[in-house]
């Protein structure tokens, strides 16, 4: 299966044949130290870059201009993100992870310095995707390193760590723009990477070693066709559900023409896909029960997770009458339970399996989200805080079982790829739950305001939203009855978000296997506890 990673000094050759005793439990663990602050640095770039930037939209349209096309500073980046995760997972597999996630960093770095010196929104645009193929690096090769470092007893630690980082950096990230834009220049927002990303390369070229692996019999070959194969058809099923129903609408011939080229570049992907001798998406990834249906689980996850991070804001501030600021909390409460009931998740998997714990957390999601068609109107902002308490801890019940007991089904030589694909498959999810709930929302808003006691009302979800931050051209009656039809069309939302977790709950009990084909390492990891710095489990 290849070899393992080996941090904090890699044990001499003569240590690798046995010559020298192994290192301790605990200078295994002060040994991979370092990499685990280069992994949650890393982790921290690739989570507060998608949020810091929201705030401070209105400073860079007043500098660059570009209104029209801003939400592509976005679209682009989460495009570059999602279509090369399954190109960089395949790529550490190969030649290992160091160099990918070292490309990785470098690229984002790259990307944070052009950014800052854009001169127009277009060029600030696609400094962005330069961005954003540097974060597809560091979210799959991150999780993969964290996944060789610990045995699976361990693993939890340091997924919580990260799961951590995640939350805190998508919680500060908006409020450290805000104050960027605000009192510095809002070009400080890619400039504040440098230093982070630095110390994390450092971390990473000095700590992080790889043993000698066998060298192939023969040179190992890139999948480049089938790689440009799958950025091209996620390119454009992606730019099809970001800019349906906003830039044209759905039935129109752009987005149709979208969906067709779509379909046809996926038909191609998968003919070149199974003539490469070593594809970029092979097709293990979907004939194995457990890879399959973790994909599919963690796929329809990405799809509910939209309703509270995109539409649970415009309910506090539209509904609640919060402001900006107390609407984060009101949404961060769900990121302070989420790690830590997935810190001790493995209580729970090591007592009754990956798959039933998994069941018991989308059971949890599955109660939460129904429990938002209950809240009184218009309720008290600690009412939905609650619910999203109880939602991340039982996300964090759900999502890392699966990621932990997939991981632990595939050695070294698949784990990239592996996880490549979970978080693939949970990034389409949340794009395909973007353009799906941003109808359903419109459509429910569009149906109450066609029967309107009042005339000269917005039409759609965002204008609703703008007139309800200013209420001084509204009557108290037009403000009321906006405010019931923005509650509507979040319940629809939340009840498509409580069929998503049915969805998710669905694939659990049909397809995924009883109990996970977890790899015994004793005898298939005999050199991951030889040469990596984590003890054997």
């Amino acid at each position: 299966m290849g070899g393992t990673e080996s941090v904090g000094g890699t044990d001499s050759p003569e240590a690798l044949r046995g010559q020298l005793p192994p290192r301790t439990a605990k200078e295994t663990d002060r040994a991979r130290r370092p990499v685990v602050a280069a992994l949650m640095l890393g982790m921290g770039l690739a989570a507060i870059d998608g949020t810091i930037v929201a705030t401070a939209v209105p400073q860079i349209v007043g500098d660059l201009g570009g209104f029209s096309v801003f939400s592509w500073l976005f679209s682009g980046y989460l495009l570059a993100v999602t279509v090369t995760l399954p190109v960089y997972g395949k790529l550490s597999d190969t030649f290992g992870r160091k160099p990918v996630l070292v490309a990785g960093i470098v690229l984002f770095l790259t990307g944070s310095v052009l950014c800052a010196a854009a001169w127009n929104m277009a060029a600030l645009i696609a400094f962005r995707v330069v961005q954003g193929l540097g974060g597809g690096a560091l979210q799959g090769t991150v999780q993969t390193i964290a996944a060789d470092l610990y045995p699976l007893k361990e693993r939890p630690r340091i997924q919580a760590k990260l799961s951590t980082v995640w939350a805190t950096s998508s919680v500060a990230g908006p409020a450290l723009g805000g104050l960027l834009a605000a009192y510095a220049d809002w070009r400080w927002i890619f400039l504040v990477n440098l230093p982070i990303g630095a110390v994390a390369l450092w971390l990473v070229v000095r700590h992080l070693h790889e043993p000698a692996r066998p060298r192939p019999a023969t040179r190992p070959r890139v999948d480049w066709a089938g790689a440009l194969a799958v950025f091209a058809t996620g390119a454009l099923l992606l730019t099809a559900l970001v800019q349906g129903g906003v830039a044209w609408p759905w039935l129109s011939a752009p987005s149709l023409g979208l969906l067709a080229a779509t379909a046809a570049l996926a038909a191609l992907t998968v003919v070149i896909e199974r003539r490469a001798a070593e594809p970029v998406i092979p097709g293990w990834v979907w004939r194995r029960r457990t890879i399959a249906s973790v994909n599919l689980a963690l796929g329809a996850m990405g799809l509910l997770m939209v309703a509270p991070t995109v539409f649970l804001p415009t309910y506090a501030q539209s509904v609640l009458g919060l402001g900006p600021i107390a609407a984060g909390f009101v949404l961060s409460a769900m990121t302070l339970s989420w790690p830590v009931a997935a810190a001790f998740s493995d209580r729970a998997y090591n007592r009754i399996g990956f798959r039933r714990t998994a069941i018991v957390g989308m059971s949890g999601a599955l109660l939460v989200l129904l429990c938002f068609q209950l809240l009184p109107f218009p309720g008290a902002a600690w009412h939905p805080a609650l619910l999203m308490l109880l939602l991340g801890a039982a996300l964090g019940l759900f999502q890392l079982p699966l990621i932990v007991g997939v991981q632990s089904t595939v050695g070294w030589a698949e784990r990239g790829t592996t996880t490549a694909s979970v978080l693939f498959c949970r990034q389409v999810g949340q794009s395909l739950g973007a353009a799906l709930f941003g109808a359903v929302a419109n459509g429910a808003l569009a149906s109450r305001l066609a029967d309107a006691p009042v005339s000269g009302l917005p039409g759609d979800l965002d204008a609703v939203s703008h007139a309800l931050e200013d209420t001084a051209t509204l009557s108290a009656a037009a403000t009321d009855y906006l405010r019931r039809s923005v509650d509507t069309a979040v319940d629809h939302v939340f009840a498509g978000a409580a069929g998503a977790a049915a969805l998710a709950l669905l694939v659990l009990v049909i397809l995924a296997p009883r109990r996970f084909p977890v790899l015994d390492e004793h005898e298939n990891s005999a050199r991951t506890a030889r040469d990596s710095a984590a003890p054997a489990d």
